[in-house]
């Protein structure tokens, strides 16, 4: 039962911080950002918000940089849009390298079905 909570929580937040992120954040080091997943500890006092950038290594450094100084601010519009929420994590932003490595272990299988073609 608090598993799925945490989930509902975590899909709350994806949402919400995906709009505000878009539409109300104007720091021009952000760049065209994706909010893939958000991970809640179990005491709702921190949340882990992975994001994906489109662009190189310097977009996506400027880019997290430009999130991480504007947490607290992302924070309080997100805590006004779920009031229903006793407490609004922290918001600590990181790059998901994930949709990097599935391209990658694509990139190996191609390869591998190439080579057995051959």
């Amino acid at each position: 039962m608090h598993g799925r909570r945490i989930d509902r929580i975590e899909e709350q937040l994806r949402i919400e911080l995906s709009e505000v992120i878009e539409r109300e954040i104007q720091d021009p080091r952000i760049g065209l950002v994706t909010v893939t997943r958000v991970k809640v500890s179990p005491d709702l006092r921190h949340a882990r918000v992975f994001v994906t950038v489109l662009g190189g290594e310097d977009q996506r450094k400027k880019t997290i940089e430009g999130l991480r100084s504007a947490a607290s601010y992302i924070r309080r519009c997100v805590s006004q849009r779920l009031q229903h929420l006793k407490r609004m994590p922290e918001l600590t932003f990181g790059y998901d390298e994930s949709v990097e490595k599935g391209i990658r272990i694509e990139e190996l299988l191609d390869q591998i079905k190439s080579n057995d073609d051959s």
